[in-house]
C-alpha cells in the first residue's frame, strides 16, 4: 500500500490539474492521456454538476447469457475476494450496466449511495470518468484514482477495473470492477482485478463446452469449440442462417432462404445438412434444422451492441462487408438491414477518432466519410490522418 503522505500528494496533484483550462505536455503525460481523453469527453457530454449518484435501470439492456451463467459458477469465489479485501466488485455488461455485484461490510453503503450496484448504469456519457466506463472504452485494464472521478460523489473512491473478453471469439463481452476507498490505493489492485477477470473468463470456458462462432466480416471463418472448420462458402451461409432463426427452420424454408428462385436440387442441401451435422458432432438439428450449440457471431455481436446505443463497440468490428459473394436472398435481405442501421448510427455519432479508424478498415464507407468531413470541416488533410490510421 502507498504512504499515506504520497496518496495525498497524488490528490492535490490531480486536483491542481482540473482546475487548469488546458494541461502542458508534461501535466497530460502525468495525468495519463487515457484520463485525459475521458475528462474531455465527460465535459463535452455535459454531465449535470449536481449528478452524484448513477442512474438505475431496472434490467440489463444487453443479452448476456454467458456472462451470468459463467458468474454463477464463479461467484462464490467473487464473493469471498470482495469480502476479504474490504471492497466492492461488480460486473458490468458491454452497456456499462452492472449486471452483478458484492460488496464487503465496509463498502456496502457507499455503493448503494453512489449506486454502484446492481442496475446501476456507468456509461461515461452518463456518470463521467470511471474505470468501469474506461475499461469499456479502451479494452484495457484501467485505474481511476480519487479526483480523476468526474463525479464529486466517488472523489473518495479508488476503482480498479479488467476487461472480460469471450474466450472462444475473443470479443469483449464486459468489464469487472473492484472498487475502494483512495486511502486504500494498492498497486496490486489491478492485478486483483485482472485475476477476478481471469476467473469468470475460466467459467466461460466451462460454461461453453459446445461453442459454435461464425465470423462474416473479412474473411469468413467458422469456429467450433476452439478448433477452425474446413467449411464451404455455402456451409458458412447455412450456419449463419440457421443462427439467425434460433426457432428453426424446415428443409423448405431452408431451401428458400438459401437459394431462393434459383434452381437447385433438395438433394444439394440434404448432402451439405449431412457435412455439416458430421463436423458439428451432433450440435445440428433436425426437424426443424436449428444449432444446438452456444452461438456466437460477429453480426450479432454488432446488431446487439446497436440495440444499446453502443455505436463504437458495433463499428470496431466491421472489417469489410458482411459475406460480400453470398446470393442467398435472406442474408442479402438481413445485410442491408444491417448496413441501414450502421449509416443511420453513423450519422448521429460523434468521435472522430473511431470514425477514422473504421474509415482505415472500410475505406469505400462513404456514410462514415460523409459524417467525418461534417464532424470536421477544418481538418485540411482527412487523407493525411486517414493515412496516420492506415499505418
Amino acid at each position: 500500500m502507498n504512504s499515506m503522505q504520497t496518496l495525498i500528494k497524488q490528490r492535490q496533484q490531480i486536483e491542481t490539474l482540473r482546475e487548469k483550462i488546458s494541461l502542458s505536455t508534461v501535466q497530460a503525460k502525468q495525468l495519463g492521456q487515457h484520463i485525459l481523453k475521458s475528462w474531455q469527453r465527460s465535459k463535452l457530454a455535459e454531465i449535470p454538476k449536481e449528478r452524484m449518484v448513477a442512474p438505475l435501470i431496472t434490467t440489463s439492456t444487453v443479452e448476456s447469457n454467458s456472462l451470468n451463467q459463467a458468474l454463477k459458477i464463479c461467484e462464490q469465489e467473487l464473493k469471498h475476494v470482495a469480502q476479504q479485501s474490504s471492497m466492492v466488485l461488480a460486473v458490468g455488461d458491454i452497456n456499462s450496466t452492472i449486471i452483478w455485484t458484492e460488496a464487503s461490510q465496509q463498502m456496502r453503503k457507499a455503493a448503494e449511495r453512489v449506486h454502484f450496484i446492481e442496475g446501476g448504469q456507468w456509461r461515461e456519457e452518463v456518470v463521467g470518468t470511471n474505470a468501469l466506463a474506461l475499461t469499456l472504452k479502451t479494452e484495457k485494464s484501467s485505474c481511476v484514482f480519487s479526483n480523476e472521478h468526474y463525479m464529486e460523489s466517488i472523489h473518495d473512491w479508488v476503482c480498479y477495473a479488467a476487461p472480460i473478453v469471450d474466450p472462444f471469439s475473443k470479443q469483449l463481452i464486459g468489464v469487472l470492477d473492484l472498487s475502494t476507498t483512495w486511502d486504500h490505493h494498492n498497486s496490486f489492485g489491478l492485478l486483483a482485478a485482472e485475476r477476478c477477470a481471469s476467473l469468470i473468463q475460466s467459467a466461460l470456458l466451462n460454461y461453453q463446452r459446445q461453442h459454435l462462432f461464425i465470423r462474416t466480416f473479412g474473411i469468413p471463418q467458422v469456429i467450433f469449440n476452439g478448433r477452425t472448420l474446413v467449411v464451404t462458402p455455402r456451409q458458412i451461409e447455412i450456419l449463419t442462417i440457421l443462427a439467425l432463426c434460433p426457432q428453426g427452420l424446415s428443409l423448405d424454408s431452408l431451401h428458400q432462404a438459401l437459394y431462393g428462385e434459383r434452381k437447385v436440387s433438395m438433394g444439394t442441401l440434404k448432402a451439405e445438412m449431412s457435412q455439416l451435422r458430421d463436423l458439428l458432432g451432433g450440435m445440428l438439428g433436425s426437424r426443424p434444422y436449428k444449432l444446438l450449440a452456444h452461438i456466437e457471431a460477429d453480426f450479432l455481436q454488432i446488431e446487439n451492441a446497436l440495440d444499446v446505443g453502443f455505436v463504437d463497440k458495433a463499428l470496431q468490428q466491421v472489417n469489410g462487408v458482411m459475406l460480400a459473394k453470398t446470393e442467398s436472398p435472406f442474408l442479402c435481405s438481413w445485410r442491408n438491414c444491417l448496413d441501414s442501421r450502421l449509416s443511420e448510427a453513423i450519422f448521429n455519432y460523434c468521435d472522430v477518432e473511431v470514425l477514422l479508424k473504421y474509415i482505415a478498415r472500410n475505406p469505400d464507407a462513404v456514410d462514415a466519410m460523409e459524417r467525418l468531413m461534417e464532424l470536421s470541416p477544418q481538418v485540411h488533410s482527412t487523407q493525411q490522418l486517414l493515412q496516420h490510421y492506415h499505418n
